[in-house]
């Protein structure tokens, strides 16, 4: 089946009026990541994904172009930034081990755990262990393909994973599982999450709704993925 590119127009017009789509994609990326990440190499990169996208494009499936190239923008910066491998080990083991230790509390006491507990289960500060989240969200990307099923899993604008039924049927699954342990974090952790990845407001944003400060927002997201990982491992590879 031919595939037809969104709006009936040529690819360069249609590549032109989802440039700002780059742009804002990757300044999302870029407030949760290291000074050391240009925003230039995400933006080039996202053009790629951008490029990729209106090549394969097929508006039979019913998905908007934009939600379609939002994805693989998103995913090709994600892949750029993994190719450059500057998280340092500590940050992957710090990262595991919050989540290790939120597993164990909570399968312990049978209720979510406080900032508190945690950090006295590994034996630490609070004030460290805020420092802990700060630096695994800044120093690495803890989203949703952190959970074991990439992001392109859950939209069914993906043609290759529709035709496919396993892949259909494990998307369906793995959206209601995340939705049910979303749906069971804390309130203001939800929150958060919704406001980041729904309503894609960047942190500072999200202080300004909750009225805290951008590195508190910082490390509320970080322990809501953190506690996340922990309730969703057997999706985790």
């Amino acid at each position: 089946m031919a595939k037809l590119h969104a709006y009936s127009v040529d690819k360069s017009s249609l590549l032109e009026q989802h440039t700002v789509l780059v742009k804002r994609i990757a300044y999302h990326l870029l407030a949760r990541l290291p000074a050391s990440v240009i925003v230039d190499d995400l933006i080039q990169s996202g053009m790629i994904g951008l490029f990729e996208a209106a090549n394969n494009f097929d508006n039979s499936k019913g998905a908007s172009f934009e939600t379609f190239a939002g994805i693989r923008i998103r995913g090709a910066m994600l892949d750029e930034i993994r190719r450059g491998d500057w998280v340092p080990r500590s940050v992957h083991k710090n990262s595991r081990m919050i989540s290790e230790a939120i597993k164990c509390l909570e399968a312990e006491y049978g209720r979510d755990v406080t900032d508190a507990e945690v950090s006295e289960k590994l034996n630490i500060s609070l004030n460290d262990y805020h420092h802990i989240l700060n630096e695994v969200s800044s120093g690495k990307i803890i989203g949703i393909e952190d959970l074991g099923v990439s992001e392109d899993a859950l939209d069914m604008a993906d043609s290759h994973r529709q035709d496919d039924p396993y892949a259909s049927i494990e998307q369906s699954v793995f959206k209601k599982s995340l939705a049910e342990c979303i749906s069971t974090l804390p309130e203001r952790e939800a929150l958060v999450l919704s406001l980041y990845y729904d309503e894609e407001l960047n942190l500072r944003e999200i202080g300004q709704v909750l009225d805290v400060s951008e590195s508190r927002v910082s490390q509320i997201h970080s322990q809501a993925m953190h506690r996340l990982k922990a309730r969703m491992q057997s999706w985790q590879s």
